[in-house]
């Protein structure tokens, strides 16, 4: 509990990979979990660090080739100089990266993308833009199974087939964008009456750059195919990422570490850390407990239960981040078998509840690690204030939708 704490509030400035990792090791120190547990845990995350290395491996190319500076020119012009249509456009082009290349590259992907296009388009306040990436990143992560990583982790051998899976999710996702949307514009309303610039210079996109656009594209097609064949997502994400940066380096005959030095390594420690956590319960036979609550629960009532999972659910993002709660509750319903109805809601409180703290999501934590890179910096204190505010009418409105669907 305490590692956890300190992923959320970086007592002392710290690195959240820090505290992660610091409590994995006191674990094991401890006796509380064998080393081979340990590394079994440790071992369990290698589909998420390939998946995570493979993206950032692609959004440092993008940025280094100038890809997100003239993306964000384009959009700046086309907003035509009102802050609105800027504001809407960018939402927008969130959904669609969320949901054909995962909450996790919204994070990484377009946001240094998002503050290029604020500099721009010379706005004051570019928080309004920015935060679309944090918000649109969970609220669109249950269009497409391949949307968010963990929602291969909680339906695991057991994922519907795409028609399936839209005819269950698709009222209940739009019913999430739309009200993160509307929350969003509404509470930025004051921040979007400032100006923005009519005129922007369009750069030029080097062939690096272009290469780079072809491989986030390529990136996309390759994990819908992966997702629709039930593969991992970890090693095509990894291996598009690594080809594009390989040709790119060969043809301007440039060395590797200038694009590596700048991408942000401490995420793998991070998870790697949070892997382990969730070992250790699983080890203590918590998960087991969880799945018999569960069952018990579900045989009184399909409906209490899946309101009340997804409540759950997101309440413990918040305490835990995402990910490791996303593992214990996967595990859970499997165990228990549960039926459609209460691992959608599930899945629910895992892709939409994150978003009422700033380390709910490990999509979030990227966010905030890229920001910090451009010089922006959002306390916890602030974020909740702004996620109390969006998550709630998201989360119940997307519930709502799936359990009136049945």
């Amino acid at each position: 509990m305490i590692a956890t704490l300190g992923v959320i509030v970086r007592p002392f400035g710290l690195p959240e990979a820090l505290w992660a990792v610091a409590g994995a090791l006191v674990l094991v120190d401890a006796g509380l979990l064998p080393p081979a547990e340990a590394w079994h845990g440790v071992v369990r995350g290698t589909d998420v660090y390939l998946f995570l290395v493979g993206m950032m491996l692609l959004a440092e190319l993008a940025r280094v080739e100038g890809l997100f500076d003239w993306l964000a020119a384009r959009a700046a012009r086309r907003a035509g100089g009102s802050p609105v249509r800027l504001f809407t456009l960018i939402y927008l082009v969130g959904v669609l990266v969320t949901v054909f290349l995962s909450n996790d590259a919204t994070a990484v992907v377009l946001t240094p993308a998002v503050a290029a296009a604020a500099r721009a388009a010379k706005v004051s306040d570019p928080l309004p833009y920015v935060l679309i990436c944090a918000f649109v990143a969970n609220a669109a992560s249950f269009v497409l199974p391949i949307s968010n990583p963990a929602n291969l982790v909680i339906f695991g051998s057991h994922m519907p087939l795409l028609a399936d899976w839209l005819r269950h999710f698709g009222v209940a996702s739009a019913a999430a964008i739309v009200a993160t949307f509307g929350v969003l514009r509404l509470t930025q309303r004051a921040a979007l009456r400032q100006a923005v610039a009519h005129a922007v210079e369009q750069p030029r996109l080097s062939v690096a750059g272009w290469i780079a656009a072809a491989s986030l594209v390529a990136t996309a097609g390759v994990l819908m195919l992966a997702s629709a064949r039930g593969s991992d997502l970890g090693m095509p994400t990894f291996l598009a990422g690594f080809a594009a940066c390989l040709v790119v380096l060969l043809a301007s005959r440039r060395a590797p570490w200038g694009l590596l030095r700048d991408i942000s390594w401490g995420v793998i420690p991070l998870v790697a850390g949070l892997f382990v956590l969730v070992q250790a319960l699983a080890h203590t036979g918590v998960l087991a407990a969880l799945a018999q609550i569960l069952d018990a629960t579900t045989k009184r009532s399909v409906g209490a239960t899946a309101w009340g999972a997804g409540i759950a659910l997101s309440v413990l993002c918040n305490l835990t981040n995402n990910l490791p709660a996303g593992l214990i509750a996967g595990g859970a319903v499997q165990a228990a078998h549960a039926p459609p109805l209460v691992t959608g809601a599930v899945l629910i409180g895992v892709d939409v509840g994150p978003n009422l703290s700033v380390t709910g999501s490990l999509a979030t934590i990227l966010w905030l690690s890229v920001l910090r890179r451009d010089g922006i910096d959002i306390g916890f204190g602030k974020f909740l204030a702004q996620g109390a505010c969006v998550m709630p009418p998201a989360l119940l409105l997307a519930l709502g939708a799936l359990l009136a669907g049945g």
